[in-house]
């Protein structure tokens, strides 16, 4: 969501090392034009602290910057959040509200962690990057933007876009110009100017004289890996500053967690695919179309494409669903697959076999239904 408080990590624009040095060289060229930005980077990077200066640097420098976070949109309100709502367009909407996109007229909109936005709202996004309007929820009449777009994201969106867990005509037109911004480890030529950066800050915090750093903790830091990268050195220097004796830091008060936060930079398998991600939009949209017996449908529709994906094998059916061969008997007898007691009317559990074929293509074709229909509207 929309972040009001700037942290000290998103203010320091330090480019000392050689590798930010050609950074910096790039968002000055870039910065001047009105190009969409796409910022790419480990968590704790600097991404939103090159995203303030590209916007420092442009023409829209008096403008507002807007911030969004797009990892803490809920899919429920992300709609009314970015592109605004009128009077009474849902319960609660006592007033007229614009959007973010609008909040940033005339300046620049930045969105953090591009990579978590459903489906379903990249292909609105896409809409609004092309038409430059956006039509706020309970209204039809769409209203002009003139914003630039920068866009951040720790995923690898190439990757994504494979797995189909992001839009290629987005990912195309988010990455007009790129900026890759390195992992503190490998830029650490800025180790050291940061450091004392958020020394200046948070001493001024405690309103004490001048901390520094001893010659010790100089050498902890700059023989760290910083997994964490610019945000964890920020926190190790604000509590660093907060536990020292005498305005001075040596290498006891310089606390740092190699093994704990190598852990947390371990990838994390991905729990859903792009095609359950396909799926989750085509529910959605089933949703809106208020489809009737849905989950009965969608049940029956499971085991179908499992046992004939499984050539009529019970056994591999229900290893590949994760249920016992009796269990998947009893839903075969059910949907009249084959011959057995049947569970509830007779009329009940012919109509689900009779539609479940159906929703079975339609879970597969749905989701080519809607990229033809957005590359159509496009």
């Amino acid at each position: 969501m929309f972040r009001g408080q700037i942290s000290v990590s998103t203010t320091a624009a330090i480019f000392e090392d050689a590798r930010s040095l050609e950074l910096l060289r790039e968002i000055r060229q870039i910065a001047p034009s009105d190009a969409t930005v796409l910022i790419t980077g480990e968590t704790g990077t600097g991404k939103e602290v090159v995203a303030r200066y590209v916007h420092k640097l442009s023409r829209r420098h008096s403008a507002p910057f807007v911030t969004v976070n797009c990892g803490a949109l809920s899919t429920e309100l992300a709609d009314a959040e970015l592109f605004g709502y009128e009077r009474g367009a849902f319960t609660g909407a006592a007033t007229a509200k614009p959007g973010w996109f609008e909040a940033a007229h005339g300046g620049t909109l930045f969105l953090d962690e591009i990579g978590d936005v459903p489906l379903l709202l990249q292909v609105k996004l896409l809409r609004v990057l092309q038409e430059r309007q956006v039509v706020r929820l309970g209204s039809r009449a769409p209203t002009s933007i003139d914003v630039r777009l920068i866009a951040a994201t720790n995923v690898d969106l190439g990757a994504a876009v494979r797995s189909g867990r992001f839009r290629e005509d987005l990912f195309f037109r988010l990455n007009v110009a790129a900026l890759s911004v390195p992992a503190l480890r490998d830029r650490p030529g800025d180790i050291l100017p940061l450091s004392e950066y958020f020394l200046r800050i948070y001493s001024q915090c405690r309103c004490y004289g001048e901390v520094s750093l001893t010659a010790d903790a100089v050498q902890a830091l700059l023989d760290y890996h910083w997994p964490g990268n610019v945000r964890e050195l920020d926190n190790v220097i604000h509590r660093a500053v907060l536990t020292c004796q005498d305005c001075l830091i040596d290498a006891r008060d310089i606390s740092l967690q190699p093994t704990s936060a190598a852990a947390a930079q371990v990838p994390k398998p991905d729990a859903e695919s792009g095609a359950f991600n396909f799926f989750k939009a085509t529910l959605q949209e089933m949703f809106e179309l208020h489809e009737p017996d849905l989950f009965a449908k969608i049940d029956a529709a499971i085991v179908l494409e499992a046992y004939n994906f499984c050539h009529h094998n019970q056994v591999e059916t229900a290893r590949l669903l994760g249920v016992t061969r009796n269990v998947l008997r009893g839903r075969l007898a059910h949907l009249g697959i084959i011959p057995g007691r049947k569970f509830g009317n007779k009329g009940e559990s012919d109509t689900v076999a009779e539609h479940s074929p159906n929703v079975a293509r339609n879970v597969r074709a749905a989701v080519a239904r809607q990229v033809a229909a957005s590359q159509r509207n496009l």
